[in-house]
């Protein structure tokens, strides 16, 4: 009887010592990452496509050996709710990382007062904000990334743009980081190539049911043009009054007013040939691939802007997780951080969307790999932020058109 026990005892090590190497491999264990998108608010209209994305690169990346385990919340498009929901998911979902927000006016204290204080990753596909660029410089941490590129760069190419076809232009925007850092980028652009701006004019982050007395302002020196820095839920209300209040119809946008909820509020007629700028994609093989992809899943081209990125951020985390797996490290989110650089940039094989099996294979061996996404390159600098192409759009025949992209220097 005593020698079964000791058979029994080494075959349960043996299989222990197999697990335990196993799950290292091929077969890492789970990891839970949360996304905090806007469902509901004035970014309503985006929250579901992008977080798409996020599903998309999970799903390919479980299919290549990492079992992800996502859990979504809703942001509200609001600081409050939306710091409550990342306190639930760092404190009670216990997620290693979280994709969000999209509003900078919700990733900004949501990465003050959660999730860089519990050193836990979140990587915004969507928030532009110049000021995300020093908060981790500020906080001393570095859990806090982007897929997306700072307004700091719209804004240098939507002066530029408006400033070849009119001299004066006022900017009505909301009310949060996101509003106020685009206006003052595109101010400094459209100034430093000839233009002037007339006036900058603020509205509350919350939608209101009228904004004449903001457009009062915004109007009253008859600018050339009216920039709509908003979000949908904002602008499909204060453009509508532009047009039947003040007859007023020469508008510019930006990524958070690139919307198909603005040509059902205003009729295609209203909008037809009026531009915008929104942070673009590099294109080539890497969307080419993605594009296939999420056609397949979803049945339809990717509708909006930063579901691209949305993907690649949970492809980082995805490849960052596996990297660290194979060094034998656990999966926290220090660890998943310090191997994101890693993968993402710099040097390395080249990864494409949905390469994951290949991408685990080179981990597995050693080799180091560069992730090339969907969006651009996912080449995180000190601060967590990424440089890709800034695209130039525009309103035509009821859909909403590509005209270039162009890379800032």
């Amino acid at each position: 009887m005593k020698k079964v026990w000791i058979v029994v005892t080494l075959v349960l090590l043996v299989l222990f010592s197999f697990t335990t190497v196993y799950a290292g491999g091929k077969k890492a264990g789970a990891i839970k990452v949360g996304t905090l998108l806007a469902h509901t608010g004035p970014l309503k209209e985006f929250g579901p496509a992008i977080q798409n994305g996020t599903v998309l690169a999970a799903k390919q990346l479980e299919e290549a050996g990492l079992k992800i385990k996502l859990i979504h919340e809703d942001s509200e498009t609001s600081a409050i709710p939306a710091t409550n929901a990342a306190k639930k998911l760092v404190e009670v979902d216990k997620v290693v990382a979280i994709v969000g927000a999209l509003a900078s006016g919700v990733t900004v204290p949501v990465a003050e007062s959660v999730t860089c204080p519990n050193n836990v990753i979140m990587i915004s596909p969507a928030s532009t904000s110049p000021l995300i660029t020093a908060l981790p410089a500020d906080k001393g941490k570095d859990f806090l990334f982007r897929t997306c590129p700072s307004d700091a760069l719209q804004g240098v190419v939507a002066g530029e743009l408006a400033a070849k076809k009119i001299k004066t232009a006022s900017i009505l925007y909301v009310n949060n980081p996101y509003g106020q850092g685009l206006a003052e980028e595109f101010k400094k652009s459209f100034e430093k190539n000839g233009g002037k701006v007339l006036a900058m004019v603020p509205h509350d982050e919350k939608a209101a049911e009228s904004y004449t007395a903001e457009l009062k302002k915004a109007l009253a020196g008859d600018p050339d043009a009216l920039g709509a820095y908003s979000y949908p839920e904002h602008a499909k209300i204060y453009l509508k009054e532009a047009i039947e209040f003040f007859n007023f119809k020469n508008f510019f946008f930006c990524d958070g007013t690139k919307s198909q909820e603005l040509i059902e509020a205003l009729g295609a007629e209203n909008l037809e040939g009026l531009m915008g700028t929104a942070p673009g994609t590099k294109g080539g093989e890497p969307l080419d691939r993605f594009n296939e992809a999420y056609q397949k899943e979803y049945g339809e081209k990717p509708p909006l802007p930063f579901i691209t990125n949305a993907y690649d951020a949970m492809a980082v985390i995805g490849l960052a997780a596996y990297r660290a797996k194979v060094k034998g490290l656990p999966l926290t989110s220090e660890n998943i951080r310090d191997n994101l650089r890693a993968v993402a940039n710099p040097p390395g094989e080249i990864i494409m969307p949905g390469e994951f099996k290949k991408a685990f294979q080179l981990l597995e061996q050693g080799k180091d790999i560069n992730y090339e996404g969907a969006a651009g390159s996912v080449d995180f600098d000190e601060n967590g932020d990424v440089v890709t192409p800034i695209e130039i759009w525009k309103y035509s025949g009821g859909t909403i058109v590509t005209i270039e992209m162009v890379t800032v220097k």
